[in-house]
Formats: C-alpha cells, sequence, structure tokens
C-alpha cells in the first residue's frame, strides 16, 4: 500500500530462505534506502553489480539487465518495478527489464506499491491529490504465480515514518503532509486488500471454475476521441476485466466527421494515447470506419461473443438531449435483445 511497509525486507528474507534450500538466487538490484534492518539483511546473499552510466554529466548506477541475463541465476531479487530508468539504458521502465529477463527464462521476485499500477491512476489521483507518473500496466502484474500483500495498520506505518525507519528525517513531514496522512493510508490499503483478494478471485477462476466449463465473460469497452472519458473508460474496464479475469476488446468507432482530415490534430494525439493506454492494459485493440456506432457496437459483439459493453455515461447537452438519448436507447435495446450486460461508467 505504502513505501515503508516493508517490501524489501521480505523480498531479501526469501531470498536467504532460497539460498538455504540450494536454489541460486541472486541481488539483481536493491534499494535499501539506507535502513538499517534492510542493510543487515544483504550480508550473505551474492549480489549481480550494478552498471555506471553517466547522466547530465553525473555518474549514476542502473540494475545490469545484460550481467543477469548472462549470468542466469534461478531467481532474480528486482526491486522498485515501476523505476524509470537513466536515459541511455536499454530500456525506458524496469519492468519492461523483467520482461526481458522473464523472457530468457528467469524467474523475477519484485515489489510494487499500489499506487504506481496503471488502472488505479485516477483512483489514488482522488485520494492523495497527486498524479503518480511511474506506473506498470495492469497485464505485467496480471503474469505473477504468486501476489504478496505486505501490509501494515496506518498507526504503525506513521510509528515507522516518525522514527525515521522510512525516509531521511528531512522529509518526514513532507511525507506526512502527503501520502503518509492517516486517511490517505487507510484508502491505499484497502485498494492493496482489494487487488490482492481480486487476484486470488482470479486463481478460483482460472483454477477451479474453469475445470467445470465456465463461459468465459468478454469485455467491450466503448471509447470516442474525448481524451477524458476514454481514458476513464479504459481504466475502469481494466479493473473489472481484472476481477472477472476477462478478456477484452477496446472499440473506437471513426464517423465521418472523425476523419484523418477532420478531426483536430490534438484529439487524434489523445486518442493514439488513449489505444496505447488499452494496449498496455491488455486489451484488443478494435478500430473500425461505421457512420452507425450503435450498429458497429452491436456487429462487434456479435463476432467477439461479447458479454458486457462497457460505455461513458452520454453527455447530454440541452440542445442535442433528444438525439442523444434516442441514440442511447437504441443503443441499450439492441443489446438488452441480445443478453448483453451493458454497464454506464461515469
Amino acid at each position: 500500500m505504502s513505501a515503508g511497509v516493508g517490501k524489501t525486507y521480505r523480498m531479501l528474507q526469501e531470498a536467504h530462505t532460497m539460498l538455504r534450500n540450494g536454489i541460486d538466487v541472486k541481488i539483481g538490484l536493491v534499494e535499501t534506502h539506507n535502513r538499517a534492518e534492510t542493510l543487515a539483511l544483504m550480508d550473505g546473499l551474492p549480489i549481480i553489480p550494478q552498471k555506471s552510466l553517466y547522466y547530465k554529466g553525473k555518474q549514476l548506477t542502473e540494475m545490469d539487465l545484460e550481467s543477469i541475463i548472462k549470468q542466469h541465476p534461478e531467481v532474480v531479487i528486482v526491486d522498485e518495478l515501476a523505476h524509470s530508468n537513466i536515459e541511455g539504458s536499454k530500456n525506458e521502465k524496469r519492468w519492461q527489464d523483467v520482461m526481458d529477463i522473464l523472457e530468457a527464462g528467469i524467474n523475477v521476485i519484485s515489489a510494487i506499491n499500489i499506487q504506481h499500477i496503471e488502472s488505479l491512476n485516477e483512483e489514488v489521483k482522488n485520494i492523495t491529490g497527486i498524479e503518480v507518473k511511474e506506473r506498470v500496466p495492469d497485464s505485467v502484474l496480471a503474469l505473477a504465480d504468486e501476489v504478496v500483500n505486505i501490509d501494515l495498520t496506518a498507526d504503525e506505518l506513521i510509528t515507522r515514518l516518525r522514527e525515521g525507519k522510512i525516509y531521511d528525517r528531512s522529509k518526514i513531514q513532507a511525507a506526512m503532509n502527503n501520502f503518509f496522512k492517516s486517511e490517505h493510508i487507510l484508502q491505499l490499503r484497502e485498494l492493496a486488500l482489494r487487488e490482492v483478494t481480486s487476484k486470488v478471485g482470479r486463481q478460483v477462476e482460472s483454477e477451479v471454475s474453469l475445470s467445470k466449463n465456465s463461459k468465459r465473460e468478454k469485455f467491450l469497452a466503448c471509447i470516442s476521441s474525448n481524451e477524458k472519458s476514454a481514458r476513464n473508460i479504459i481504466r475502469k474496464t481494466s479493473r473489472l476485466v481484472g476481477y472477472y479475469n476477462a478478456k477484452w476488446y477496446v472499440l473506437y468507432v471513426q464517423t465521418p466527421r472523425e476523419a484523418p482530415d477532420k478531426i483536430p490534430l490534438d484529439k487524434q494525439r489523445h486518442l493514439i494515447n488513449n489505444l496505447n493506454l488499452a494496449a498496455e492494459l491488455g486489451a484488443e485493440i478494435l478500430k473500425i470506419k461505421d457512420s452507425q456506432v450503435p450498429a458497429a457496437i452491436i456487429k462487434q459483439c456479435e463476432e467477439k461473443q461479447i458479454t458486457t459493453v462497457c460505455v461513458g455515461k452520454p453527455k447530454l447537452g440541452l440542445f442535442k438531449i433528444i438525439l442523444a438519448t434516442n441514440v442511447f436507447n437504441e443503443l441499450l435495446k439492441k443489446l438488452s435483445q441480445n443478453r448483453i450486460d451493458v454497464v454506464v461508467l461515469s
């Protein structure tokens, strides 16, 4: 749920246990933040040295991806999954490094805070007032064989902060004014617990329910070229998809008035960004041309055997209220006739 709960400490404990059991485990990268208890646990663990990079006249260190793959341990510990790599690294993000490590046949144990999960970005911003820039696609988390929640009460975490066990004392007050407010911690804790509960539910679904030949849910998120509403629909649908362990699609219907020579450049750019976001979150993109949006949606529902359609609430201006309502009602009627559920997202 937050920095300082003991994620790195737990990973290092896991590494010691593996080492005692004869498993070839190495430290690819660990952020100790100079915490005494964490530094003590580093003793006796084999470490793959970081590499040096020059950036803006400064010598910095970064995880050595090439050395990890070359040494090829059975398990590697890679901390701070949401980290952005120094310019000049092979990959822009550390989670992309982890994908390369997995591709090489090496198991990875990593750590992430709840606020770095892409589909929760808006929810975290609403809780804390802070937009987290470093984010990891939900599809990366979905690849995990196991997800462990490292949990503390809000009081315990704040006590650790005040004792200087999380950040340097010069940063304590600023932290308490932002993420480490008690009400923020409680809500982030709830998000973390909910995420792990959802992960367990997905395991039950895949390992138990599917053996009974149950029908798999398929979601279709319908978006427009509106930047904010489309992003919101994508993220909220991604959360639902994760809960149901479902396959999903994102559909954009390009009407004649949004042809490339008519749609403004800023809308084109926002649309491309939102479709890229959807792909990162694991959706299959459907981009089609049609002058009749409801008919296009119905056609895709039939072809893809969709069980649930997610749409945004229609924005009803006074002048367009009758037209918009008719179009929306037409869509609802056709979906109902095909026994397809409709989720209207705020």
